[in-house]
């Protein structure tokens, strides 16, 4: 998106923009960002942003956001049926599920083959129940559940259904194996990792996640942050 093309657009209106969300950076970092450039070229002090699911700052992939009256769309939007590509390492663990922390478990994983994984894997297929991370967003009692975990405070965090409607087997090489994952709304790719790495009597959790697709939206139609930092 060129700064000609953003003349184009009516935020204030409202636009659906599909970004592909940079490593390291989180949702809000993303909305901010997006928000101060828009307001900066078109020369206004206010727009209002939001963003139609939060990925993790350790993900990469499709991120949506709703500009002006389209915010009216983020519930909507976040409805929609989700892929990932997510890279799993069996054998260890992190409080977190992925690399925003070091390791602080290790399993056995030589019981591990690929027939194994592709068994355990159909067990994941369906309606399941799914306690979140301790570090995500989920709040409990007004507060997010990271805010107790960084304090070192155990909190009870409740199962929620949700819906995996595929698990596809990319690649199999032990520790690591990656996998194609279509799911629901408010699936948490980390604790499936978790969860996963338990059925199978060791551990895991994951190196590497990529949202590929929200409803119709893929990759192939996300803006580039690289490109639309220098518009």
């Amino acid at each position: 998106m060129m700064q000609s093309e953003i003349q184009e657009f009516d935020f204030q209106k409202g636009e659906v923009l599909v970004f592909d969300k940079p490593l390291d950076w989180t949702s809000f970092d993303l909305v901010h960002k997006v928000r101060y450039i828009i307001c900066k070229k078109l020369n206004i002090k206010k727009l209002k942003v939001g963003h139609a699911g939060t990925l993790d700052p350790k993900a990469t992939g499709i991120l949506i956001l709703c500009t002006g009256k389209a915010t009216s769309k983020i519930e909507t939007l976040q409805a929609d049926e989700k892929e990932y590509i997510a890279t799993l390492k069996f054998g260890a663990t992190t409080p977190s599920y992925d690399l925003e922390s070091a390791e602080d478990r290790h399993f056995e994983t030589s019981h591990i083959s690929k027939e194994l994984l592709v068994e355990v894997l159909q067990k994941f297929i369906g309606i399941i129940m799914q306690i979140p991370p301790d570090y995500s967003a989920v709040k409990i009692d007004g507060k997010r559940a990271y805010e107790y975990a960084r304090k070192g405070i155990a909190v009870e965090i409740k199962p929620k259904a949700l819906e995996i409607k595929e698990i596809e087997v990319l690649h199999f090489s032990l520790p690591e194996v990656k996998l194609r994952i279509v799911c629901g709304k408010g699936t948490y790719i980390r604790a499936l990792a978790r969860d996963i790495g338990e059925a199978l009597f060791s551990g895991a959790y994951l190196t590497g996640l990529r949202r590929t697709r929200v409803g119709d939206y893929d990759l192939n139609q996300a803006i580039n942050m690289t490109d639309f930092l220098k518009t």
